[in-house]
């Protein structure tokens, strides 16, 4: 396995694991990131994002939601 293949299977793997956490706080507490509604995520990136692996994640959610991908990763949901 290249350095390559290793580091697109690492992406892969943060990438499925980030749209499956479950938000552990809040109004939507108990739901996937990913079907986190956008209004919550927006006033999260205008908050600020919380500290660490979490918070990545939903700037991670943020970005997907406002460039239209949401669609795409639906299938990978676990």
């Amino acid at each position: 396995m290249s350095l390559d293949t290793s580091l697109a299977d690492t992406s892969q793997a943060a990438l499925v694991e980030a749209i499956n956490q479950i938000m552990p706080f809040g109004k939507y507490s108990g739901r996937r990131l990913l079907e986190l509604p956008e209004p919550y995520l927006v006033w999260f990136y205008g908050k600020g994002f919380p500290e660490g692996k979490l918070g990545q994640q939903l700037a991670l959610m943020y970005e997907i939601k406002l460039n239209g991908l949401e669609g795409l990763l639906k299938p990978l949901l676990r």
